[in-house]
């Protein structure tokens, strides 16, 4: 059985909204990939992110999109000594009666070893990150991330 974990954030926006600043490569880049998103979040496309705090673009190809509902992507899993592996990523999107959106993030498909383990908790981390600058971002507009690594 391989690592998995998942995360997840209620934003004060509609669902369409949020899920537009996940999907759309300027929105993105304004709070999670902070030197830049190559490319829309599209069924099919592999697209590239960059993080200022973190250099080097990685490749992500895109799995599926399903508007206003779900994204699922394959990206590099951090070495562990072994043969590279990609581990699959799934943000959901839920609208909420009360006019939020519910998000939630899994990565799955870590290997079953000591370093896969400590690269899985760098990603949580990550990805709890990238909810709290999203939701700081769309509600107002700002870039939590810009200074907050180096």
């Amino acid at each position: 059985m391989a690592y998995e974990f998942s995360v997840s954030g209620r934003i004060a926006k509609p669902v369409s909204e949020v899920f537009e600043a996940v999907a759309d490569p300027k929105q993105l880049s304004g709070y999670f990939t902070t030197a830049g998103a190559v490319g829309r979040l599209e069924t099919g496309a592999t697209v590239t992110w960059d993080f200022a705090d973190f250099p080097g673009a990685f490749p992500v190809t895109i799995e599926r999109v399903v508007k206003d509902k779900e994204i699922v992507l394959h990206w590099d899993a951090a070495s562990d000594g072994g043969p590279a592996y990609q581990t699959t990523v799934t943000m959901s999107f839920e609208a909420l009666d009360d006019g939020r959106t519910l998000v939630r993030i899994s990565e799955a498909g870590w290997h079953e070893n000591a370093a896969s383990l400590k690269a899985s908790f760098g990603n949580c981390e990550g990805w709890t990150g990238m909810l709290c600058a999203l939701k700081i971002y769309i509600e107002h507009g700002i870039n939590l991330r810009d200074g907050f690594y180096k």
